[in-house]
């Protein structure tokens, strides 16, 4: 299949009005945070138990391999457990949980005196629930590539948006509260990411955007 046809179907899902529940409904994870600064250790339990995967994967995207995610994640855990008497909800517990990962991800990258961050892994799942074998399993990986590529070429900000966006599945409000900008701001790049991926896709496919 085409590189430039093969973008994964949740960007062309991703629209202003998914966040419509989103603002409408209250940051489901408020109620264990409420339940744990009235002294139910077991309400952290179930928070890492929701978000442990989430901040693994964005760890991963930072450092690189399994090991240091996993080590990254714990950490972030840690952090997060002494600071939750004194969160006071001016963000999404979410997106909170992602920034104490990120950070700490991106000082993990500092220490090692390297930069690796890079597209997700779960660029390739698309791909592989085609079932593709032999000549065009060679294809799919070739587009995959290309996909992987394409992120990687896109502009800091846009980029970042758009990996939170589709891959860690996160509203635009919390997009904008990891990205530091505004909610708008973050649909605006989001927008310009996905057209740059249009056109890079469609270059490396030796065709039209």
């Amino acid at each position: 299949m085409d590189a430039a046809l093969r973008l994964p179907i949740a960007l062309l899902r991703m629209t202003d009005e998914d966040d419509t529940a989103a603002r409408a409904d209250a940051d489901p994870d408020q109620p264990l945070v409420a339940r744990f600064k009235r002294g139910d250790r077991l309400a952290f339990d179930l928070l890492v138990r929701r978000h442990q995967r989430g901040l693994w994967r964005i760890a991963r995207r930072y450092v690189g391999n399994d090991a240091d995610a996993a080590d990254v994640a714990q950490q972030a855990f840690v952090r997060a457990y002494k600071a939750l008497p004194g969160f006071r909800g001016a963000a999404t517990v979410r997106s909170w949980l992602y920034r104490i990962a990120i950070n700490l991800a991106l000082n993990h990258v500092r220490d090692r005196g390297r930069e690796t961050l890079r597209a997700p892994d779960e660029l390739d799942d698309d791909r592989l629930a085609t079932g593709a074998t032999g000549a065009r399993r060679l294809i799919a990986d070739e587009d995959a590539a290309a996909l992987r590529d394409a992120i990687t070429a896109l502009p800091p900000k846009q980029r970042m948006v758009l990996e939170l966006r589709v891959y860690d599945e996160l509203s635009f409000r919390e997009v904008a509260e990891l990205a530091d900008c505004t909610e708008n701001a973050a649909k605006v790049n989001f927008h310009y990411a996905v057209k740059r991926l249009r056109e890079l896709l469609g270059a490396a496919a030796g065709g039209p955007p």
